[in-house]
């Protein structure tokens, strides 16, 4: 793990990597001993910018899967979320603000934890902007899904 990752950020990065080991056997693609043979490097450029917090877990699990199957995840789909070690998705903060941020780079989809559709409901009285599909998940299996439909075997 490299980059400017905080303790947490680093900890989600883990989780995510050992979901993929506890789950390779399940994901078309995914030898499931890869990571005897294959190194994982997982480097989150610091652009100036310190990364800390736990909603990049699922994004980092979503690339692991990404890169391991050689299949591209789904454009303009953005995603967060709490990742947990049997592959939960946990809610995480600043919902508002990473809607509004997914809507302001054009993407078309987000997929955001079930325990998060209450924010989301405040935080937009019920008007979303158009044209923005949520996907609310429970699971990273939810998220695979949305994200890289043809990996769940």
């Amino acid at each position: 793990m490299t980059g400017a990752l905080g303790p947490l950020a680093t900890e989600s990065a883990h989780v995510a990597l050992t979901w993929l080991r506890d789950n390779a056997d399940r994901l078309k693609g995914v030898d499931a001993g890869f990571d005897r043979t294959t190194d994982v490097h997982v480097h989150l450029p610091a652009g100036g910018q310190p990364k800390d917090g736990v909603s990049a877990g699922v994004t980092i699990a979503v690339a692991l899967v990404s890169a391991l199957t050689g299949q591209p995840a789904r454009g303009g789909v953005a995603i967060t979320g709490e990742l947990t070690l049997s592959g939960a998705l946990a809610p995480v903060g600043g919902i508002r603000s990473k809607v509004l941020a997914a809507c302001r780079e054009g993407m078309t989809d987000v997929i955001l934890p079930r325990a998060n559709r209450q924010d989301l409901n405040e935080s937009f009285g019920g008007a979303l902007v158009s044209g923005l599909d949520v996907h609310y998940a429970v699971t990273m299996d939810d998220v695979l899904m949305v994200a890289l439909p043809d990996v769940l075997g």
